[in-house]
């Protein structure tokens, strides 16, 4: 049932971004094109998104377990340090520069682009250098 359960929220979010144009590299680089032509639509849509997830947010923080009987794991670190200042910077720069992030490369990864191939290779080659150097970092 957790695996269903998993595979409908990864359609259901996959659904989302497309509908929203979160795949569409042009509309999100024209989001991020604040001294430009801005095109403010996705501001909505993630402020849409936070409101929805408010709610079953506030209601998880209080239960021990999901509804499926799993562990409930929220992050319990809530302060700012260099590695997640780090590791926004890094996502926003990439972001930027590709118009994409990693949800939406996922959702469009059969679309036949090999730019969104080379990206996906290239986030999952960051994703093996990240665990290689927590291995080194954490003994």
């Amino acid at each position: 049932m957790r695996k269903l359960t998993a595979l409908l929220a990864g359609l259901l979010f996959g659904m989302g971004l497309l509908l929203a144009g979160m795949a569409n590299p042009a509309k999100v680089l024209g989001f991020l094109d604040l001294a430009g032509a801005w095109d403010p639509s996705l501001a909505l849509v993630m402020a849409g998104a936070i409101a929805v997830a408010a709610g079953p947010l506030a209601w998880a923080k209080g239960r021990g377990q999901s509804l499926l009987g799993a562990p409930m794991q929220l992050p319990a670190k809530r302060e700012l340090d260099r590695r997640l200042i780090g590791g926004s910077l890094v996502f926003g720069i990439g972001w930027g520069i590709a118009g994409i992030c990693p949800g939406p490369a996922l959702a469009i990864l059969l679309s036949g682009h090999w730019q969104v191939s080379v990206f996906v290779l290239a986030m999952l080659a960051g994703m093996l250098l990240f665990t290689a150097l927590e291995r080194q970092r954490v003994p």
